[in-house]
């Protein structure tokens, strides 16, 4: 015989029979929101505006009723949001809903937001966290580094420099898990002892790709894996590009450090953009298609060119928070001089002497004009007067 439900759960039977692994959620919102993630694909807008609307257990007791959109129906006998919860604490993960000091306000930005097809971003129902970070400080001031997974040396060397000057300057790093860009933005900000999240497209008792099964495992013990999907759920295309509008809106801002034309790295800055966030993308080699996706971005997109972590800071921070400096400039003995100056000196000879008459002819200038010049370059070190005549001489 069927345990007896109470409250909305009663309310919901009317009839009909409801899985027992619904029964405890449809009266709890944080279990119903649990059993949302599992009902509902991620990026899924019908879902999102219903829980949004009425809360997940009355939307949760609308589709098990019947009363609510078919599309889920098909779902309801494999949702158990209790031993999803048991089976993330079997691997220290724990679960962020709204409401939670932990969770992000920076998400709620997918409600106001719409993919190119017109297709609301949509608000996750909760988070699956692994790892010791909380997400609200994670939010308040962190950098998304994506890029292809098939990176060249060239696209590792710029993100590890990115990342880990990032995580000096107090940013947490986030990205996405996977091969090449990722992977080498995770690392370096771990290498010096920063923050790192990676936001993952399947369950966080899932180490995907298995390849990168230790640098998963050192962010879930340092920093924090995520996901919007419960424990045990398998990747897909779809879920790695709805993944990607949870980098966007997690984040202060997004850069792209190396892509191709058709990168899925793109679908991240695009999401990013349509939040409102600032998006920057890293030159490469113009005959390297590695980085075709980001010269895309420069030129269609009006993305910010970024080479470094202060270009980057300066582009995600406050306004006036940062200032990037200058590149190093090379100092050359000329510099400096005014327009009559760098004649004269020009006009100097490196080996033997010029009589001041031979310069006033090689410069141009009048005979007064090059006589106070000479002095000039003389107490500057640049001209050296003997006998003979006048010089060029070493700087002292």
């Amino acid at each position: 015989m069927s345990a007896p439900v109470t409250g909305a759960a009663s309310r919901a039977v009317a009839g009909r029979a409801v899985p027992p692994g619904l029964r405890p959620a449809m009266d709890d919102e944080r279990l119903a929101r649990a059993a949302w993630s599992r009902l509902a694909e991620p990026g899924d807008a019908a879902a999102a505006a219903l829980v949004g609307e009425v809360g997940a257990a009355l939307a949760l007791e609308a589709v098990v009723t019947g009363r609510g959109p078919a599309r889920w129906h098909s779902r309801l006998e494999d949702v158990d949001p209790v031993a999803d919860l048991a089976a993330a604490r079997a691997v220290g993960a724990r679960l962020v809903v709204p409401g939670d000091e932990e969770w992000p306000a920076t998400l709620e930005d997918l409600a106001h937001a719409a993919a190119g097809d017109g297709r609301p971003l949509g608000v996750p129902a909760c988070l699956w966290v692994r790892g010791p970070l909380r997400l609200d400080a994670v939010a308040a001031r962190s950098a998304a580094l994506v890029g292809s997974r098939a990176a060249t040396g060239y696209g590792e060397h710029v993100t590890a420099e990115l990342a880990a000057g990032l995580a000096d300057r107090g940013w947490a790093v986030v990205s996405g898990g996977a091969y090449g860009i990722d992977a080498a933005a995770h690392r370096a900000a771990l290498a010096v002892g920063g923050a790192s999240v990676a936001v993952l497209a399947c369950g966080v008792d899932r180490s995907y790709p298995s390849g990168n099964a230790a640098l998963l495992a050192r962010l879930a013990r340092e920093g924090a894996v995520l996901s919007e999907v419960p424990p045990g759920s398998t990747p897909t295309r779809w879920r790695f590009l709805e993944r990607n509008r949870l980098i966007a809106a997690l984040t202060g801002g997004t850069v792209v450090v190396e892509a191709t034309w058709r990168s899925g790295a793109l679908s991240t800055a695009d999401r990013a953009e349509r939040l409102l966030r600032p998006v920057g993308a890293v030159p490469g080699p113009v005959t390297s298609p590695a980085s075709a996706g980001c010269h895309r971005l420069l030129r269609e997109r009006g993305a910010v060119c970024v080479t470094g972590p202060d270009e980057v800071a300066e582009l995600l921070g406050r306004v006036g928070e940062v200032h990037a400096a200058p590149p190093p400039q090379e100092v050359r003995p000329f510099d400096g001089l005014s327009a009559e100056e760098l004649r004269v000196a020009e006009s100097l000879p490196l080996r033997g002497t010029a009589s001041t008459g031979r310069l006033v002819r090689d410069a141009g200038l009048d005979e007064g004009c090059v006589r106070a010049v000479l002095g000039r370059l003389e107490l500057a070190g640049l001209a050296a007067r003997d006998e003979a005549g006048w010089r060029l001489a070493r700087r002292p």
